[in-house]
């Protein structure tokens, strides 16, 4: 839309256009798939139903006009001629019943060709048919000079079929004209309602069956979406856990700028700090992206021998290192060995103890974190906190739940991010409370490829 468009929307008190978001714009065009879907349906069924109730009509004449067809043919064997060559309808009368169904025989004028008389009627017929209708069938017929059919009623309503035939006189030229006509009438009642019904059931079947494609169509295009909409959720996903991983190493580097500016510390030990905040933040990216990369499909967990213990204690000299506070971390190691990816085991751990040293403690007093790792691939994350909230026990590893409240400023996905690595080595993240009665996470990691 051009700006003087939006501009004149504007004035109008329109708005601008409204911009959609891109779930809005995929839940749109599985709408628009679907509607397709169903319109294609409908077209193509309508065709059908009108291709099946136009044959049963065709079908229905056709066996009418087939009987009578050959009830005119087996009077024609009965008209004759005498001397004169004036035809005599007699015989037919008295070895056929002409009144049902109704047969009546009409001449050709031969001084008025257009014109025709009647030779013989039923006197009783089963089927009153006006005789202006009989005319113009037989009149149709020798205009044609061929057999006619077509649909009419009786002077009650009733639905009819009427029959023409032309006959010739005998030893008559071929260029000849008919002699006369033979016109009958069929009761098309039966067929008529027949018909209806059919018309009935086909028209309620397309009903049904384009309202079964709309709702095919609709799941149908729900399959098809899904995948863009489970990109787009893994997007989010990503650029949120960027935002959660590099907040923390971020504001480390900030304040190690705002004291070395001020001069409180050593030069040298700022560099040495900020090298060690650099190469974080460098593993959290790293780490980032092969999550994005595995949730996408695209790659898979690089899992290898690893020393469970050495890595655990590393993590946890790190974690000592970056917190302030003089918050304390014991670590009580066996040597253990599982087989999982080094880097992501090392953030499950991490956001493990960043957890603990930042919910685990009472305001104003130093965490105490005690770390086991056991032989089977168990590591332990215990502290001395205020415990679990009650409501959040039930959804704590949700993405973006944090049970601290505000004061602490987490969005909740470190717990999140742990749970996602345990279940893609097929491990598992528990939690409960420990013996110092604060939180106690457990994360297991098969030690067996």
């Amino acid at each position: 839309m051009s700006r003087a468009r939006v501009r004149a929307r504007v004035r109008a008190g329109l708005g601008a256009p409204r911009t959609l978001t891109p779930t809005a714009r995929i839940l749109r065009l599985r709408r628009r798939i679907s509607l397709l879907f169903a319109l294609t349906s409908a077209v193509g069924l309508v065709a059908m139903a009108v291709f099946a109730v136009r044959a049963d009509g065709g079908r229905w004449r056709e066996q009418l006009d087939h009987t009578m067809d050959a009830d005119t043919s087996w009077a024609l064997g009965l008209l004759e001629t005498d001397e004169d060559g004036r035809l005599v309808t007699d015989v037919l009368a008295e070895s056929v019943d002409t009144a049902c169904p109704p047969l009546t025989v009409l001449l050709v004028d031969a001084e008025a060709p257009g014109r025709l008389t009647v030779e013989h009627a039923p006197g009783k017929p089963c089927l009153t048919v006006d005789p202006a209708l009989v005319e113009e069938a037989g009149r149709a017929a020798v205009r044609a000079d061929a057999v006619r059919a077509f649909d009419g009623r009786t002077t009650e309503g009733e639905p009819v079929r009427m029959f023409a035939q032309p006959f010739y006189a005998p030893e008559a030229p071929d260029d000849a004209g008919p002699q006369g006509v033979l016109v009958t009438a069929s009761d098309a009642t039966a067929q008529r309602d027949d018909h209806r019904r059919l018309v009935g059931l086909t028209t309620a079947g397309c009903a049904v069956l384009v309202l079964l494609s709309a709702a095919v169509g609709h799941l149908l295009s729900g399959r098809a979406v899904r995948p863009a909409l489970a990109a787009l959720d893994r997007q989010e996903a990503f650029l949120a856990d960027a935002a959660h991983d590099l907040r923390t190493p971020a504001a480390s580097l900030r304040t190690l700028a705002e004291t070395a500016l001020r001069g409180e510390t050593d030069s040298a030990e700022v560099h040495r700090r900020t090298l060690r905040l650099a190469e974080g933040m460098g593993r959290l990216v790293d780490g980032l992206l092969t999550r994005a990369r595995l949730v996408s499909g695209t790659a898979a967990v690089a899992r290898q021998p690893l020393r469970l213990d050495q890595l655990v204690e590393a993590v946890a000299e790190e974690a000592v290192e970056d917190a302030a506070g003089g918050h304390r971390v014991r670590v009580e190691a066996e040597d253990t060995v599982v087989v999982a990816d080094p880097d992501l085991v090392r953030r499950a751990v991490g956001n493990l103890l960043g957890n603990a040293l930042l919910h685990g403690h009472a305001p104003d007093v130093p965490a105490d974190v005690l770390v086991t790792v056991e032989r089977d691939g168990t590591v332990t994350v215990a502290d001395a906190g205020p415990g679990l909230p009650p409501e959040v026990a039930g959804s704590l590893f949700e993405r973006f739940r944090s049970g601290s409240g505000s004061r602490s400023g987490s969005t909740g996905l470190g717990l999140s991010i742990a749970a996602w690595v345990a279940h893609a080595h097929g491990g598992t993240l528990t939690a409960g409370r420990s013996e110092r009665g604060g939180a106690r996470f457990v994360l297991r990691l098969p030690t067996e490829a």
